[in-house]
């Protein structure tokens, strides 16, 4: 596995830094991809390619429309025109859960746990493909007993994974914002998913508490998943992803490895606005006293007449 890893990450190297571009074993592929509300363009992708087996950040200021492209690509939301595809099988008009059947998973911004069922039945039911819940089956235990008792060991390893065994019986709602986070990551896993998508996991997560999902981060990645995740933290996406993707006003800006991001002029203009930089020094004082007189006599003129 970490020779698969270390061939992944290598395989980043000669990828350039242009928007869009292609990488060698893509696990998702977007072309053409918006989405509009009203007058208001909030995606508007030409091309989009997330590299298998490593971590790829999604950065951007607020309103860049990064949650917004998580909602098209993982059928919780349909776009405008566009096509994508999963491991090469397009996901056009694939409703969400079909997404998560075919081992593309999310976590959300605002966590989505189930407040008044237990943190272990919240587990239970990430699980997919289950007997029990089908119509016919669901009166004859000896049909699907087994395949629960299965699902609750599952259950119980990642929570013991993601330090939550001591909260199994517990209400989801009693969880403090970083204990639903890593609740709901460890739901995800019950899939066995090969993309896990994870949607600001930072967000509202004390210091103690942050550190624990960095690692767990990363350990999906060592496990040889495929790991994509919009944050704010920049701290947070130098130390572990090994791709960054930038979004501004919709559209894809620019890309590459965190450290080649950081530098990128095009970054810092969408974060920071074009002009940021600009020394006063640099500009005409006289031409503004000029300006500003100007204005001032036309204000008296204004108030003559």
């Amino acid at each position: 596995m970490a020779a698969e890893l270390s061939e992944a990450r290598a395989a980043l190297a000669g990828v350039s830094n242009e928007p869009g571009a292609p990488k060698p074993d893509p696990i998702v592929k977007g072309s053409n991809i918006t989405r509009t509300f009203g007058g208001l363009k909030a995606v508007d992708v030409e091309h989009i390619e997330i590299q298998r087996g490593v971590i790829t950040a999604l950065i951007g200021p607020n309103g860049a429309g990064k949650t917004t492209l998580f909602n098209l690509l993982t059928g919780f939301d349909e776009p405008n025109e566009g096509d994508w595809s999963f491991n090469g099988k397009s996901l056009a008009k694939v409703p969400a859960y079909k997404v998560a059947r075919r081992g593309m998973v999310r976590t959300f911004q605002l966590t989505k746990v189930l407040s008044k069922l237990t943190v272990i039945e919240n587990m239970r039911l990430g699980a997919t493909g289950q007997r029990g819940e089908r119509f016919f089956s669901a009166a004859f235990k000896s049909l699907w007993s087994s395949q629960e008792d299965a699902n609750t060991t599952r259950a119980d390893e990642l929570l013991a994974r993601f330090k939550l065994d001591a909260k199994r019986e517990d209400f989801a709602g009693s969880l403090s914002g970083g204990q639903r986070k890593l609740l709901e990551m460890a739901r995800a896993l019950m899939v066995d998913p090969e993309l896990i998508m994870l949607d600001e996991p930072m967000a509202g997560v004390n210091p103690a508490l942050k550190q624990s999902l960095l690692g767990h981060v990363k350990s999906l990645r060592d496990e040889g998943r495929t790991v994509l995740f919009v944050e704010h933290d920049m701290d947070m996406v130098r130390d572990i992803s090994d791709w960054v993707i930038v979004m501004a006003q919709g559209q894809i800006v620019a890309e590459g490895t965190p450290k080649s991001v950081m530098a990128d002029q095009r970054v810092i203009d969408a974060y920071l606005g074009a002009h940021h930089d600009t020394d006063i020094t640099e500009i005409d004082v006289a031409d503004l006293e000029a300006e500003a007189e100007a204005e001032l006599v036309a204000e008296a003129e204004e108030n003559k007449s």
